[in-house]
This record gives C-alpha cells, sequence and structure tokens, in this order.
C-alpha cells in the first residue's frame, strides 16, 4: 500500500472509506511539522442519528447509502482523527445551531452547544442560522448566562456555561465598526527552532442579512467576504502564520449531486469569491450547501491552488485535513483531505431499510456525549411524539438541485397558513421553499397520524405569519424577487386558488408570465391579502416587497401551529397534487 503521505492530493479523497490509523505520531525532530484538523459545517442540532445517508457512488451509476450522523458518533469520529496527529485543531464553518432537531430546538441549542463543547471544538466560522434568534442570544451562546431573548426559556434542565470554543466574525460587523466576534485566531504547535503558527478566519455570507429576522440583527451588518479575507491575510502573516484557514460559511455545488469524494464542475456562490481571495490562504473550510466535497481548486483556477472542503450536513461526515509546514521556511509543503463517513445506526423508514455498510468504518458512540444528550432526548420525548393530525400521503420538499422549489409540502403548507390568516383577510399565502428543513418531508403513520416532532422538523423556527395588502403588481414584484438572479432562487410555494406560470430565459424582473386567483387573472391595480411567515415579511430571501408589510396584521398562530391546526381532525387532510407555479410550455 502506498504511504498516504506519498499520495497525490487528488487520490486521498478516495480514502474516505478506510479506516483511521489508531495511535497517535510521535513528534519528528526534522522534516514538517504536521498538523491535523477534523472539520465540520452545518450541524444544525443533530444530537441524536438524523435517520439520513450519505450516498457513496457505487461505480456502476448507482449509489450505496450509509447511514450516518447523531453527535456521540460524530465525536467518536472526531476523536479517530486526532489519534493520527501530534497537534491538531477542530473547527466549524457555521450553522452549528438553528433548524434544529427538537430534542436540541426546545432548549434553544444549548444542548447543542453542550455537546460540541464536549466534542472539543476549537472555533466556529459564524452562520446565518447562527442568528436565527437574533445578536443577543447567539451572544449568549458564546458568553453563557440564562437571559431570556426569546419566547423560549433559557436554561430549562441546567445552568448553561456558554461555548467554550470561540466564535469567529470577521465580516459581521456592528455600528460602531467592530466585528460581533473576533475576526481571526492564531494558533501555536511546537517549539524552538520547530514552532508553527496556524492562522484561521471565520465568516458568514454577506447575503446573511437576507437570511435571518432582520430586527434580531440590531445593526449588524454584513461585509464582503473576499475583501474581508484579504484585509486579514498580511495581517495574520505578520504575526508570524505559516499557514491560513478560511472558515466560511458558504458553498458550492457539484455536478450528480454530493459526493463526499470528490468535486465535478463545482458550481455555486464559493466560486467566486474564491477567484478573489489571496493565494496566503491555504486551506478552505466551507458549508451553507449542505453539499460534500473535496477539492484541489488549483484544478478549477490554476491561479488560486486552495484546498477547498465541505463535510456535508447534520454530522454525516468529519473533514480529516493535514497540513505539512516546513518550520524553517515556514511555508506549507503538502496539504490532503478526505472525508471521513460518520457511520452509526441502521434505520428505516417508508421508503425501505438503511443498514449498516461493512465497507465503511463503524464508529461507537462516545459514553459522556451520548449520556449528555439522553437528557435532552428524553425531556422533548413526549413533545415529539404528541399526535397532531392525520395526513393522507407523503408532502415533500424536493432535495438536491431541485431545492429551489416547495413541492406538495411546500404547498401544503401554504394552505395552512391561509387557513390560519383567513380573518384577516387572507385571500393567498406563500411559503418559501428554504424555510422548509430537513428531512423536508412528511410521512404519516400507516394510520395516517403526524406528529408534533414531524411537523417542528420541517417548520422549527416557529416564525408568525403576517397578513399585509399587495397590489397585483406588487404580487407579481414578489414572485419575480424569487426568480431573480439575486441568490438564492427560490419558487414560492402559493396556497390553493393562485397560480401563476414563469419563464426563466426571459430577462430578470420581467419572468412571470401569467398569474390567477381562482382562475381569474391578477389585476396590476386592484389590492390583495397576502400572508406569508415573519421572516418573509421582514424582507428576509431578498423578498423587499414583502417588507412593505402594508396593512399589516398578525396571526394568533405561528408558523407550525398553523399546519397543525391544518392537520387537526380525524380525517386525513389531501396532500396537495397539483402544480401551481409552472414553466411557460415551449
Amino acid at each position: 500500500m502506498i504511504p498516504k503521505s506519498r499520495l497525490p492530493l487528488f487520490a486521498l479523497p478516495f480514502l474516505a472509506a478506510c479506516a483511521a490509523q489508531p495511535g497517535v505520531k510521535s513528534a519528528a525532530t526534522s522534516g514538517p511539522v504536521t498538523v491535523g484538523i477534523a472539520a465540520i459545517n452545518d450541524f444544525h442540532g443533530a444530537l441524536e442519528p438524523p435517520r439520513t445517508s450519505v450516498p457513496v457512488t457505487d461505480g456502476k451509476g448507482g449509489a450505496t447509502l450509509v447511514p450516518a450522523g447523531g453527535s456521540a458518533y460524530l465525536a467518536s469520529a472526531i476523536d479517530s482523527i486526532r489519534a493520527q496527529y501530534p497537534h491538531t485543531l477542530t473547527v466549524a464553518a457555521g450553522d452549528l445551531i438553528g433548524a434544529s432537531q427538537l430534542s436540541s430546538s426546545l432548549f434553544l441549542d444549548e444542548p447543542a452547544i453542550g455537546a460540541l463543547n464536549r466534542m472539543g471544538l476549537d472555533f466556529n466560522a459564524v452562520g446565518n442560522h447562527e442568528f436565527d434568534r437574533g445578536r443577543d442570544e447567539l451572544k449568549r451562546k458564546q458568553d453563557g448566562g440564562c437571559q431570556q431573548y426569546s419566547s423560549l426559556k433559557p436554561c430549562r434542565l441546567e445552568p448553561f456555561k456558554g461555548a467554550t470554543f470561540g466564535y469567529l466574525a470577521a465580516n459581521s460587523v456592528e455600528a460602531d465598526g467592530r466585528t460581533l466576534f473576533p475576526a481571526s485566531a492564531i494558533r501555536s504547535f511546537g517549539s524552538g527552532k520547530r514552532r508553527v503558527k496556524v492562522g484561521l478566519i471565520g465568516l458568514t455570507l454577506k447575503e446573511t442579512a437576507d437570511l435571518a429576522s432582520r430586527e434580531g440583527l440590531k445593526g449588524v451588518h454584513f461585509t464582503d467576504e473576499a475583501d474581508t479575507v484579504n484585509a486579514l491575510v498580511p495581517k495574520l502573516k505578520a504575526q508570524g502564520a505559516a499557514a491560513i484557514v478560511l472558515l466560511i460559511h458558504q458553498g458550492g455545488y457539484t455536478k450528480g449531486g454530493p459526493d463526499p469524494s470528490t468535486c465535478p464542475q463545482l458550481t455555486g456562490a464559493i466560486r467566486p469569491i474564491l477567484d478573489r481571495l489571496d493565494t496566503g490562504v491555504d486551506v478552505v473550510v466551507s458549508g451553507h450547501t449542505h453539499w460534500a466535497y473535496v477539492c484541489d481548486y488549483g484544478q478549477v483556477n490554476p491561479a488560486k491552488p486552495f484546498l477547498l472542503t465541505s463535510a456535508g450536513v447534520f454530522g454525516q461526515l468529519v473533514t480529516d485535513i493535514t497540513l505539512d509546514i516546513d518550520p524553517a521556511t515556514q511555508r506549507v509543503v503538502g496539504k490532503r483531505a478526505r472525508n471521513i463517513i460518520v457511520q452509526s445506526e441502521a434505520y428505516s423508514n417508508a421508503r425501505g431499510a438503511v443498514d449498516l455498510k461493512d465497507q465503511f468504518p463503524r464508529f461507537t458512540p462516545r459514553a459522556d456525549v451520548a449520556e449528555y444528550i439522553a437528557k435532552y432526548v428524553a425531556a422533548s420525548k413526549q413533545e415529539i411524539q404528541r399526535p397532531v393530525g392525520k395526513l393522507a400521503g407523503e408532502a415533500a420538499r424536493p432535495g438536491g438541485e431541485a431545492s429551489w422549489a416547495g413541492g406538495s409540502l411546500g404547498n401544503l403548507i401554504a394552505d395552512a397558513q391561509l387557513a390560519a390568516s383567513r380573518k384577516a383577510g387572507a385571500q393567498i399565502a406563500f411559503m418559501n421553499p428554504f424555510g422548509i428543513r430537513a428531512p423536508a418531508t412528511l410521512v404519516p403513520a400507516a394510520d395516517g397520524s403526524i406528529t408534533f416532532g414531524q411537523i417542528y422538523a420541517v417548520q422549527p423556527f416557529t416564525n408568525g405569519i403576517v397578513t399585509m395588502t399587495l397590489t397585483g403588481a406588487e404580487l407579481k414584484a414578489v414572485l419575480e424577487e424569487g426568480l431573480d438572479d439575486n441568490q438564492p432562487r427560490q419558487l414560492l410555494s402559493a396556497s390553493s386558488g393562485f397560480a401563476f406560470t414563469y419563464d426563466l430565459s426571459r430577462p430578470a424582473g420581467s419572468r412571470i408570465a401569467a398569474m390567477t386567483l381562482d382562475g381569474r387573472p391578477i389585476d396590476p391595480a386592484l389590492t390583495y391579502r397576502v400572508s406569508v411567515n415573519s421572516f418573509l415579511a421582514n424582507g428576509g430571501d431578498s423578498f423587499a416587497t414583502l417588507a412593505k408589510q402594508r396593512d399589516a396584521a398578525i396571526s394568533p398562530l405561528t408558523d407550525v401551529e398553523a399546519l397543525e391546526a391544518w392537520l387537526s381532525g380525524s380525517t386525513p387532510r389531501a396532500v396537495p397534487s397539483e402544480e401551481r407555479g409552472n414553466p411557460v410550455k415551449p
């Protein structure tokens, strides 16, 4: 077998299926200083195995599904990476909290922070979901304490001590010009002539203001990613950083779906950022898109030889990154990475069984983490299992490259919000697809029953429902904003009775071809009562027209309560089958 250190960069990702070598390497007295980095992203409070899988290409046009994730298993996987190296860092690229499992979200993600503390996380770049409950609550996550900044009561099971890891927020800038958290950090490894320093920069995507509640941001604004990094690189170099690792909550997509090993035909918002980055950056740990890849970006752009990684979502993967640093020249002389699947527990659902796979490592749940999360899981179990109603079939939002549309689940939620706001005069309701969270599917039991845990999993934000007045012209503008070239593109899900057609070949601003309500064309001059969740009503996801909130009325029900009310009753609720937003036929 070829030693790992002699393998070319492109070959290393394919070792993801190999078990980590046991034992810590002894510190060499000559040659490079090796630093191992365990990297994650988009954990989203996944305390328990999420009952989802990592698809691995089988080489025959299909994929092997590997059950993966869960914090106790992730802790063991991270430990296996640390065991390989004399010097280690554990880092994350944002969205560790927010849109979380109920066992974490019901407790304001305090248990997610507690689990990550136990895993030994060193640094995390702030992501957009870190702001879900506002700036002050995020500060509490770092500092600890039991101050209440939301409708949920903190410290319900135990005092909250805060994160033992450091948040980095280089482009999250407050009104006085200071960053919300430190912009960067430096860690030293080795001693004497063999001492080397690794600099870290953490930041979120500049569009975070469009993805979080504007009320909760309280004056925080977000600067350009590449400009921010490029200003910090020479400062870190001046402080002696021999290597620079960028933790950025922005990412890309690859052809054919997520692949933990490679990055064929990389696209997405990360690319123009990388193409502008200072080449003083050595490694880019990315996130946000929930895609998995390991990429020698020099093969995409030879002028930018970054090592680019992403570990997917929900702790299903952890990236093992190796940096070899020459202490004499204070330069990186080798870098490589592989994504390791955190294989955990077999599971089954309506689509069948997903069994453990012998060709991939199996991790034992780490006892201290498992014991810690068990008390939060137990405390939330009764609420999770509470029946809320019945559904006549499976409702789902499409995944992968089709996730910009809400599918039958988006339409179901829009119908629920319309019903909840009829007293405010609502005629139309819209749901944003990216507000529907994983697993983005409601699968009823054999008798059609749906539990609170299921509906909360797809709508974990407890947004309000806001009904406002829009003209027909403004209604068109809203739909156009979802289909313009300002990412992310979203095809809003509409309530029953409203339909529209679109043509993406047209210029931005003129892509909506037709709109009808109950079969009658929308009149640009007439007014209509429209309901959306409070995130959209505050201009979230770049829906600026909705932020006007003219003649606004707020429903007494939150979005998840509205869905519960819509599903309640002994007769199963029908799943919307019609397409309400359709492309223009050629």
